[in-house]
């Protein structure tokens, strides 16, 4: 991010304590950045100054609510313990604080989400690699079991085969 995007959206103040002294960006991986004064920015800085991540907690940005959890879980104190359970982030946020792939969700091609155990029926006709057989359009493949790092996969039983189906040829029954 660029020095004067930084500052705008920070208002020209530290995104922790509201210091205007001694600003610098400060890289929040996966790919953004917050505005810390020195004092933020330092190992040092006293307990009693860390206190201010308890209102930081309620920003709106998403690299600052990161940057705060991540920060509020090195504080050994009861009080950072709980600021940090109380927070309000969207998963995807709150993944990405963690260093957590986010949830992989499964739908199905009228954009329904699918879960375990559904039964899905295949809308079109299917030739199964490998098995010498094609999957017919109207099958009903029940209890489904999600592919876990790929939201476009499914596996399920055709014809006493496991096989992995794509979820764009497929419908939630």
């Amino acid at each position: 991010m660029r020095w004067d995007e930084l500052m705008d959206r920070a208002g020209g103040v530290c995104e922790f304590c509201g210091a205007i002294d001694g600003l610098a960006g400060v890289d929040v991986p996966p790919e953004d950045q917050v505005l810390l004064c020195e004092t933020c920015r330092s190992e040092g800085a006293p307990d009693a100054h860390w206190r201010c991540l308890e209102g930081a907690a309620w920003s709106v940005t998403p690299a600052v609510q990161i940057a705060v959890w991540r920060r509020l879980g090195e504080i050994d104190e009861m009080w950072a313990s709980d600021a940090r359970e109380n927070m309000m982030m969207e998963p995807e946020v709150l993944a990405l604080a963690q260093d957590v792939e986010p949830v992989v969700e499964h739908f199905d091609s009228n954009g329904m989400r699918l879960e375990h155990g559904d039964t899905v029926v295949l809308i079109k006709d299917l030739p199964v690699k490998g098995a010498g057989f094609t999957a017919k359009r109207g099958t009903a493949v029940r209890n489904i079991s999600l592919v876990p790092d790929n939201a476009a996969h499914i596996e399920g039983r055709v014809e006493g085969q496991r096989i992995v189906i794509l979820t764009e040829f497929v419908k939630r029954k």
